[in-house]
């Protein structure tokens, strides 16, 4: 009887916080839409003009700005503009002439296959390096290291994809160029998941599979040495506060192995907290893609925002935006999740 009720003790826990987490992610969003449509509403862009054209009527203008629903009080746009969104209606794109949720559901499979490799270079290369930073703190390479991920939050990203460009595909031909995939090869896989490497693997075509890898390999790795200053950084921060800690000096005095002292007691302190680290990283890369995929013609939602912007096309912008900020709050959260599970004391 005593762990019946102990066991029902859990469970309304585990509801209330699960109850308590779909609460602030609902309001979280709620704050997202309503930020993102009074921006939309106060830059100075004419969404009417866009459509119209400048050389349209007075009337002409009024009837296009009626249809839209522009001539209403803003609090009763907002209403309808919600709706709309929890429908998944995000308006039509003026730029496409196709709604833009079916647009977005066909670019952003490639900004999240780029970024998803992008953070797996950033995880490999940015954990060892900020480890070794920190066990060698005040050297040689620790001064490089640091030198190293400097770097990373200092050089423009359309600086350095250029420079990229120039060097391993127009230079020495390692990689491939702007793209997704060469052109003989564009549109030979259906897009069953939208991730042209996995699509192509599924469908058995090697020679697309590839062509993509050569494409995304430098803009991938671009972002992947963004975040791997970041997570380098942090990494460092964490474990040098962990090898000042006292459990670490009875560790060594007792003997054991410094690889073990290193990579079980204080790493294995850290890695709760780079779970954080490592999503927002994540997270960023996502929404961070835009100069990226504009210098690589990279089909992804980072290009479709900037050409949105460009043609005025503020159904796409905020559309875009709106993902973008979702895709945030999701990792976020997810991320707060993991720690939980992770790290026993946080659920106190």
């Amino acid at each position: 009887m005593f762990s019946s009720a102990i066991g029902r003790s859990r469970w309304v826990r585990s509801l209330r916080s699960a109850a308590g987490f779909l609460v602030i992610l609902a309001f979280t969003f709620a704050g997202l839409m309503a930020i993102t449509f009074f921006i939309g509403r106060v830059i100075p862009i004419d969404p009417v003009l866009s459509v119209v054209g400048d050389r349209a009527t007075n009337a002409q203008y009024e009837a296009a700005r009626a249809a839209m629903g522009l001539d209403r009080p803003l609090a009763a746009q907002f209403v309808t503009y919600v709706g709309d969104v929890l429908s998944g209606d995000l308006g039509r794109s003026v730029s496409t002439n196709r709604p833009v949720a079916e647009d977005l559901r066909r670019v952003f499979p490639a900004t999240l296959e780029m970024a998803t490799i992008g953070i797996i270079i950033g995880v490999l290369l940015g954990v060892p390096l900020g480890v070794l930073s920190a066990v060698k703190r005040g050297r040689i390479t620790d001064q490089l290291i640091r030198i190293f991920a400097l770097l990373g939050y200092s050089v423009p990203a359309f600086w350095l994809g250029l420079v990229g460009l120039a060097v391993f595909y127009a230079g020495l031909g390692w990689v491939a160029g702007p793209g997704r995939v060469d052109i003989y090869y564009d549109g030979l896989v259906d897009p069953i998941t939208g991730l042209l490497l996995v699509d192509s693997l599924i469908e058995g075509d090697l020679d697309v599979f590839f062509s993509a890898l050569h494409h995304i390999i430098l803009p991938a790795t671009i972002l992947g040495f963004f975040s791997l200053a970041y997570i380098a950084r942090m990494t460092r921060s964490f474990m040098l506060d962990q090898l000042g800690q006292e459990y670490v000096t009875t560790a060594r005095v007792k003997g054991v192995p410094e690889w073990r002292v290193i990579w079980v007691h204080a790493f294995g302190t850290i890695r709760v907290p780079l779970i954080t680290v490592i999503g927002l990283s994540y997270a960023a890369l996502l929404e961070g893609s835009v100069m990226i995929e504009t210098v690589f013609s990279w089909p992804g939602i980072g290009n479709y925002l900037t050409t949105a912007l460009f043609n005025a096309d503020m159904n796409a912008v905020l559309g875009s935006t709106l993902v973008i900020g979702a895709v945030f709050i999701v990792i976020n959260k997810v991320s707060d999740v993991l720690y939980r599970v992770l790290d026993p004391r946080s659920r106190t």
